[in-house]
């Protein structure tokens, strides 16, 4: 059987970055918007296209920020919960192998993981529902480890080399005050190549997918400002500030990413530590915006 792709949630911005890279790659793909709760469509699709993959990209983030979810809980748990499982339900039927672009922001540094600490692994329980948008997400996960042909990748705060809105980069040099807090990062450019590969090679579970190490706020402005527009600048708050300008909580966390880099070194796949894929990163974005070109693999 040829090799098919069929991402779902094709408009959005990461399985756009996916269509490309898969697409340079020399894959057959085919990006669906076919809603993850209509199952009857769902099975059409899979049993018409007959696809060897599938990547789910979809799913409710909120707009501008997961403070919408806080007022939509019905369409947060249609789309994150109930639709997830049907397309992971939907694929294990027809035996194809899913990928689940899913999220690390459902812990917080507690006394067991302090900042600069003890890193939370795949088997950790969450710990963080002060969002229910991350609530919905640890939910769906405990759920969704049950089926055999899922691979689940758990991004955070994902980072582009451009400055699509959607880059977490974007948000935060726009942002009046930033919280000046340690957090793992996933640097798409060095990470969404690494899916594929993984996807490839069959791999299933949950994996922490994140770039090594930890960084601040302060840390990633600091290297864009060096980089990419020497004239900025910002300014912090606290958690407590915070909290009084932001309807649901925010994730604070070092996720351990020793099965992730694992896993990669076996696929000959390395990714780097996150303050120099950080320097690489706004590296290559000042040279996309010098020559005016959208980000590429």
């Amino acid at each position: 059987m040829a090799e098919r792709h069929l991402i779902y949630g094709a408009k959005g911005w990461i399985a756009g970055l996916l269509k490309e890279l898969l697409e340079q790659e020399g894959k057959e793909v085919r990006g669906s918007t076919v809603r993850l709760e209509n199952r009857e469509e769902i099975l059409k699709e899979l049993d018409e296209y007959k696809p060897t993959r599938v990547y789910n990209c979809a799913g409710v983030t909120g707009r501008p920020n997961v403070d919408w979810c806080e007022d939509n809980k019905e369409a947060t748990i249609r789309s994150n919960v109930i639709g997830t499982l049907n397309l992971a339900d939907c694929c294990f039927l027809r035996g194809i192998h899913m990928t689940n672009y899913a999220t690390g922001c459902i812990y917080q540094y507690d006394d067991a993981h302090p900042m600069k600490g003890k890193t939370f692994t795949e088997e950790d329980e969450p710990n963080f529902g002060g969002s229910y948008y991350s609530y919905t997400k640890a939910m769906v996960e405990k759920m969704i480890k049950q089926y055999s042909n899922v691979l689940t990748l758990r991004l955070r705060m994902p980072v582009s080399d451009d400055l699509n809105p959607r880059n977490f980069v974007t948000k935060i040099t726009k942002y009046e005050r930033v919280v000046d807090i340690p957090n793992s990062n996933t640097i798409l450019y060095e990470l969404l190549p690494a899916s594929v590969k993984m996807a490839d090679a069959k791999l299933t579970g949950v994996y922490n997918f994140t770039n090594p190490g930890a960084i601040s706020h302060n840390e990633v402005l600091a290297i864009y400002k060096k980089h990419v527009d020497p004239s900025f600048s910002w300014k912090n708050f606290s958690l407590e500030e915070q909290s009084k300008v932001i309807k649901a909580g925010r994730s604070n966390c070092e996720l351990d990413t020793t099965k992730l880099i694992t896993a990669l070194e076996k696929l000959g796949v390395k990714v780097n530590e996150i303050h120099e894929a950080y320097d690489k990163c706004f590296q290559r974005m000042a040279a996309n915006l010098k020559a005016n070109k959208p980000m590429s693999f």
